[in-house]
């Protein structure tokens, strides 16, 4: 018996395969599949099985097209009432890969249908020896139950059974592998490490130290953070089946004047992908600021509109194609293009750009302590801007720019900061479009503000899953 694990950065998703001598399972599978395909020829064993833990919120899963590469059969909670072919599990269903024996517990909570894959290596011996257990438990955290509006007691109630009547019946020694880790929207304070054991999380887990289901209840109803748009959205994409990504129209260059003419039509959005250094000096009119080095496909789930058609500006024809991997795995398919040769061919074709003025932290500290200061807008989570904040500034989190910018007068001089840039650059891009034209960013964000001196270190900009690319998610 083997378990290797695929961790995907920024959605902090875990999948696996689960490998005997010949044949294998994947478990919840990413959208872009050859991973699993190159994987497994290496290992020398074939896919026969895909399994699910659940409808996932976050991402769209690979499972369609795994099954179609490989013709192995996908296996899904029974009472998901998914509208693909599959096998429905339910509650004591077994079945067995060569050695291995797999049986299914039914561990709603995080979500009503989710299931977990309780694995015995029969060639050791009987006792559970993994646990492949979805979103209902993670290292140091556990499902968040309030994805459902007007469920979330409800599901926070079934959380309770399902890890304290069943995956805590299981021996300390079974390994916890869980869908997601530090960084994932899907809980609240997940811990670095990928994978666990019973023994452990029942010893060290904070929701595993309330055995009080009302308390329980109640911590895992309140403080939650927000959840981004394209969680309403994912889990019936992944419920129906997803597109096939060979069906995907394949993105093109797309020559300046015929970006122009499309960025102009009110079905089109135009996503900036470059860093918000360079989205600042010039950027196509009306973009979406979202750089790629940062938490890129969270945040294009959450800000742009899934109705519309996506026009890529990036660095590179590489980049683009990295933006549309991304765009895929949170289920925004509708690319169109990217401009060709970029910002440099756009500018040297005599078409009109936009500026967001950088601000350096001396430059902002210098500005805030003016008889007329500026107004500072800090566009990090509430979580993050209690933890320190600069005086005086004001706290909109980034997504509800989207609807809460005429609470802000467009006439005066606003500088937006976050943590190193990359949300506030966003933000900056969202108040642009509705008319912001006195708007700077501030480069280097709380990170810089601490580092210079005048404030303290922010817990949310150290932390070690951050980084991708060389540079700090936000």
């Amino acid at each position: 018996m083997l378990v290797q694990q695929f961790f995907v950065k920024g959605i902090a998703h875990s999948s696996y395969i689960l490998a005997g001598k010949e044949t294998c399972a994947v478990i919840d599978p990413r959208r872009d599949t050859d991973i699993y395909l190159e994987a497994a020829k290496a290992l020398g064993v074939k896919i026969t099985h895909i399994l699910e833990t659940h409808l996932h919120a976050d991402f769209i899963s690979g499972h369609i097209d795994l099954e179609e590469a490989t013709g192995a059969k996908i296996y899904a909670p029974k009472s998901g009432n998914c509208e693909f072919e599959h096998a429905g599990l339910s509650e004591g269903d077994s079945f067995e890969i060569e050695d291995m024996e797999v049986r299914v517990l039914e561990t709603p909570g995080h979500t009503p249908e989710h299931i977990s894959y309780v694995v015995s290596d029969s060639s050791r011996g009987s006792d559970p020896v993994a646990l492949f257990c979805g979103d209902t438990l993670f290292v140091g955290d556990v499902g968040r139950p309030d994805l459902f509006p007007g469920k979330a007691e409800e599901l926070a109630s079934q959380l309770y059974d399902s890890l304290y009547s069943k995956l805590l019946s299981l021996p300390d020694s079974c390994e916890v592998y869980p869908a997601h880790g530090a960084g994932s929207l899907c809980g609240r304070s997940m811990g670095a490490k990928r994978s666990s054991t019973i023994g452990y999380e029942r010893k060290y887990n904070y929701a595993l130290q309330i055995p009080d289901r009302e308390k329980f209840v109640e911590a895992l109803t309140t403080s939650m953070p927000p959840a981004p748009d394209h969680f309403s959205r994912c889990s019936n994409v992944n419920r129906e089946g997803p597109a096939k990504l060979g069906t995907l129209p394949q993105i093109r260059g797309i020559p300046p004047a015929e970006f122009f003419e499309l960025a102009g039509r009110n079905d089109t959005l135009v996503l900036d992908t470059r860093c918000f250094e360079g989205f600042g000096g010039e950027h196509v009119p009306g973009s979406y600021s979202i750089d790629l080095g940062g938490n890129f496909g969270t945040f294009a789930g959450w800000l742009l509109p899934p109705e519309r058609q996506v026009l890529l500006v990036s660095d590179s024809e590489t980049h683009a194609l990295e933006a549309v991997d991304w765009l895929h795995r949170v289920g925004l398919d509708n690319v169109l293009g990217y401009l060709e040769g970029g910002m440099f061919a756009w500018v040297t074709s005599g078409l009109p750009t936009a500026h967001v003025p950088q601000l350096s932290i001396p430059e902002l500290h210098a500005r805030s302590r003016e008889a007329e200061p500026l107004v500072i807008l800090d566009v990090r989570a509430p979580s993050e801007y209690e933890s320190f904040h600069i005086e005086y500034a004001l706290n909109i989190p980034v997504p509800e720019l989207r609807t809460h910018y005429p609470e802000l007068d467009p006439e005066h001089e606003t500088v937006l900061i976050c943590s190193t840039g990359h949300r506030s650059s966003m933000g900056c891009s969202i108040l642009k479009q509705h008319g912001f034209e006195r708007v700077y960013n501030a480069a280097g964000g709380m990170t810089g503000y601490n580092a210079a001196g005048y404030g303290p270190e922010c817990p949310m900009c150290s932390l070690s899953w951050a980084g991708k690319s060389g540079r700090k998610e936000t």
